[in-house]
Parts: structure tokens; sequence; C-alpha cells
């Protein structure tokens, strides 16, 4: 009975990630889940306690992603370019992995209220923090040009976190194909000798 359950809360979960994708959190009302789901909307409160309870479960999920992804590689000994590389692979990984669920958490967190926006903020901010901290450390290493490194990690994040839009699992592309492209070009801009 547990394991059926927690299924069901897990397809509840899987179709409002597109729900929240396709329509946006705000117009995505409980009733339009539940009829999504194939259950009565008062079927839907034993399985869940909120829509919000969904965005928070999305959003803190992608993020966990995002950092267990990224912390072993800053455990590593390699130059910062090449933890970049990495952690840029990682960070596509994740989306890939996600579609819905990335789109959700990149653009419906702002609905999420206290006290778990400003712990979501926290997150985001650390997690960028850890991206600043190598691109400085390739500064320090003469490894890369001298930057800003918040202005560069603005534009890697810009250019990485709108691939769930475009990316299709059956495209032309494979991850691995559009992770290769996108480093060797979100690197080479700032490498102080180009690798070709």
């Amino acid at each position: 009975m547990g394991k059926k359950k927690g299924q069901r809360k897990e397809h509840i979960y899987k179709v409002a990630q597109n729900l929240f994708r396709e329509r946006g959190y705000a117009a995505t009302s409980m009733r339009d889940l539940a009829t999504a789901v194939g259950i009565e909307a008062a079927s839907l409160y034993n399985h869940i306690r909120s829509k919000e309870e969904i965005l928070q479960g999305i959003c803190a999920d992608i993020a966990n992603q995002f950092f267990l992804a990224l912390n072993p590689i800053k455990e590593l000994d390699l130059t910062a370019d090449q933890k970049l590389k990495r952690a840029i692979h990682a960070h596509i990984q994740v989306i890939t992995n996600n579609l819905d669920a990335s789109a959700v958490f990149l653009h419906e967190w702002r609905f999420l209220s206290e006290p778990f926006l400003s712990e979501f903020k926290t997150m985001r901010s650390n997690y960028e923090a850890d991206y600043v901290q190598i691109i400085e450390k390739g500064i320090e290493e003469g490894v890369f040009k001298t930057i800003d490194p918040k202005f560069y990690c603005l534009t890697l994040f810009s250019s990485l976190n709108w691939i769930y839009e475009w990316y299709k699992p059956d495209g032309k592309f494979t991850v691995y194909e559009i992770s290769k492209q996108l480093s060797h070009l979100l690197l080479n801009g700032i490498r102080k000798t180009e690798i070709v």
C-alpha cells in the first residue's frame, strides 16, 4: 500500500512538472492537476498538502541534484579550466535529465513563499559562488584572463539554463556533443591560451 501511494505521489509530481512548465505555476490549479492525473480533486489531498508543496519539492530536488553533481568536481586535483569544463558538463547533465523540472526550477521559483523563498535564494547564491571560486582560482593560476568572475557566471548560466527549451533527447546532438561544444565556446572565451 505504501509503495503504491509513493508511486502515485511520484506520478503527481511528474504531471505537475509538465503542467507548471507548459502553463506556469500560477495558471495551474489543483483541479487542473487532478484532471491531468485522472483523480478527483479531493483525492489529490490524500497525496499532497498543497500545490506549493509540489513546487517546493521540485525546486529542492533539482537544487540538490546540481550540488550533488558539482561537489565531487570541486574536490578533484585539477586545473581550474578542467574543473570548469566538468562543472559545465555536470550542469548540462542535470538539466537534460530533468527537462520539465529544470524549467520549473529556473522560472517558477518566484512563487515560493517564505521561508522557502529565502532558502532557495541562498542555495542558488551558494551554487553560483562555487563557480565564481573556480573562475577566481583560474585567474590566480594564470589559466583564465582577468575578468569579472560574477559577470562571467551570469553569461555562463544564461547560456546553459536555456538548454531545456531546445534540447531533444532524439535530436541532432547528444548531451555529450552539446556539452563539448558549449564548454569549448565558453572556456575559450576566458582562457589565456585558446585550445582548438
